[in-house]
C-alpha cells in the first residue's frame, strides 16, 4: 500500500465491504494498467510515421527519377549534357579496366539519371524529399512557423490593406492559388505558362477569378459529355440507374 489512491481503496473497501465488485474492478484496473508514461508512446508513433513518411517521398521521388529516364525529350538531353562532360567515354575503359556491356550500361544509366536529378526540379508530391517537412520537424517547428505567419500577416495588412500599396507578382500569385484553394506544393507544379495565363488574365481580381471559374466548369462539362466512357454511364444512368429493382410476373 506505498500508493495513496491504493490506500485510499483499500481504506474505502474496509469501510464498505458490501461493494465488493467495485472494488475488484479498481483492484485489477490499477494492476493491469499500462506502466508506460503516454508521452514516450506518442513520441514513438510521431518518430516512426515520419520515417515512414521520409522514405515513402524517397521512393516517390526515386521512381519520378526512372520515369524521366525513360522519356526521350530528358534521356536525350541528359545524354548530350554526359558526352560534353566527358563522363559516357569514361564507361568505356579498355585493358585491365575492361567491363562488361551489362556493367557499363548500369553505369551510364546510373550517370543519366544524376544528371536528370541536377538539371530538372521536380515539384509537387514528387519532388525531393526535405527532412523538415517530416512529421516530427512539423511539429517541433510549429512556434517559428505560427510566429512566422503572424509577422507576414501584420506585413500584409500594413502593405495592403493600410497603405493601400499595388500587389507584386509573389501576392498576386498567392492569392490567385487561394481562390483556387490549393497547396503550394500542388500550385508550384502548375507549368509557368498556366500562372503567366493567371496573371494576363488578372485573375487575383476575384470577379475576374469567378469568370474564369465558370469558364473551366463549362469546358469540363464539354470534355465530359465528349467523352465516351462517361457518355456510356449516362446511358446507364439513364436505361438501369443505380439500384433500381425490377419485379416480374411469374
Amino acid at each position: 500500500l506505498q500508493d495513496e489512491e491504493t490506500r485510499k481503496d483499500y481504506d474505502y473497501m474496509l469501510d464498505h465491504p458490501e461493494e465488493y465488485y467495485r472494488h475488484y474492478y479498481h483492484y485489477y484496473s490499477r494492476r493491469l494498467a499500462p506502466k508506460v508514461d503516454v508521452r514516450i508512446v506518442i513520441l514513438v508513433m510521431v518518430c516512426a510515421i515520419s520515417v515512414f513518411q521520409f522514405f515513402s517521398w524517397w521512393s516517390s521521388y526515386n521512381e519520378a527519377i526512372n520515369y524521366l529516364a525513360t522519356v526521350p525529350k530528358y534521356r536525350i538531353h541528359a545524354t548530350e549534357i554526359a558526352r560534353q562532360q566527358g563522363l559516357l567515354n569514361k564507361t568505356k575503359e579498355k585493358g585491365k579496366n575492361r567491363r562488361s556491356k551489362e556493367e557499363i550500361r548500369e553505369e551510364e544509366e546510373e550517370i543519366i539519371k544524376d544528371i536528370i536529378k541536377n538539371k530538372i526540379d521536380i515539384k509537387g508530391s514528387y519532388q525531393k524529399p526535405k527532412i523538415y517537412d517530416i512529421l516530427l520537424f512539423q511539429i517541433l517547428l510549429t512556434p517559428f512557423y505560427l510566429c512566422k505567419y503572424i509577422v507576414w500577416y501584420c506585413w500584409w495588412i500594413y502593405c495592403f490593406t493600410i497603405k493601400g500599396q499595388e500587389y507584386g507578382v509573389e501576392e498576386k500569385l498567392y492569392i490567385i492559388r487561394r481562390y483556387m484553394k490549393m497547396s503550394q506544393s500542388q500550385f508550384d507544379s502548375l507549368e509557368d505558362h498556366q500562372k503567366e495565363t493567371f496573371l494576363e488574365r488578372q485573375l487575383w481580381i476575384r470577379e475576374n477569378y469567378e469568370v474564369y471559374k465558370r469558364e473551366q466548369e463549362e469546358e469540363l462539362k464539354k470534355k465530359m459529355a465528349m467523352d465516351p466512357r462517361w457518355k456510356r454511364y449516362r446511358r446507364w444512368m439513364k436505361n438501369e440507374g443505380p439500384g433500381r429493382l425490377t419485379f416480374t410476373d411469374d
